[in-house]
């Protein structure tokens, strides 16, 4: 239990960390609200609601959390760190669009929740649909160009961090309209399926880079 308790405190401790931990509980609430769809309508209904709220928290906390972001964005500069320039222009290219992503996101939910009024609530939708789509295909762009660099047999932490950017990246496209690939077709229990496995292998990543640090 103490282990338990130290590592749920890691997570909290970081902006990373709570993120992942949040989305991993709103992920959890929506498999179970699609589960019981309809073995349990009433139950569905409560996670449902359950899984928009802690939604709502996350896009309030990162009103905050994502100060730091902008920061680090702007610290960061044009990737004179990266190895080559093409894995520079991927993770600029990347920074740029989630500078554009987390407002959008929180315009989105603050509309959704009827806080804010905006004229055209769906083309929002779509907008932060899109950038959310570019951003993790831009993570995944950036990771395989990282494994091409370093010609190393991955270990389990590469492995795990392919799989959770390849699920992020078929449920941000699951979130698109009807005709975009797979957009609108995927049930609630898939999309809170997918999510959790998501979340749960963030947790992991977390989890190893702090163990591999002491």
């Amino acid at each position: 239990m103490p282990t338990f308790m130290n590592e749920v405190c890691v997570l909290i401790d970081s902006y990373g960390g709570r993120d992942v931990l949040m989305e991993a509980l709103c992920q959890s609430a929506k498999l179970v609200a699609g589960y019981h769809a309809k073995r349990n309508p009433e139950l569905s209904r409560r996670c449902a609601t359950v899984s928009s709220k802690i939604s709502g928290a996350k896009a309030t906390l990162r009103l905050i959390d994502d100060l730091p972001v902008f920061q680090y964005t702007l610290e960061y500069g044009l990737g004179d760190c990266e190895p080559d320039r093409i894995t520079a222009l991927l993770v600029v290219m990347s920074n740029a669009v989630d500078l554009l992503f987390y407002p959008i996101e929180i315009i989105c939910w603050l509309a959704e929740h009827k806080v804010l009024d905006v004229r055209s609530r769906d083309y929002w939708s779509y907008a932060n649909s899109m950038f959310c789509v570019v951003s993790v295909y831009l993570s995944l762009a950036r990771t395989l160009r990282t494994f091409s660099l370093n010609r190393n047999t991955p270990n389990r932490q590469d492995v795990a961090s392919f799989a959770r950017i390849s699920l992020d990246l078929v449920h941000a496209i699951s979130t698109l309209p009807s005709g975009y690939l797979w957009g609108g077709k995927m049930s609630t229990f898939q999309i809170g399926a997918i999510g959790t496995l998501s979340a749960g292998l963030g947790i992991y990543e977390i989890l190893v880079r702090r163990r591999l640090a002491k």
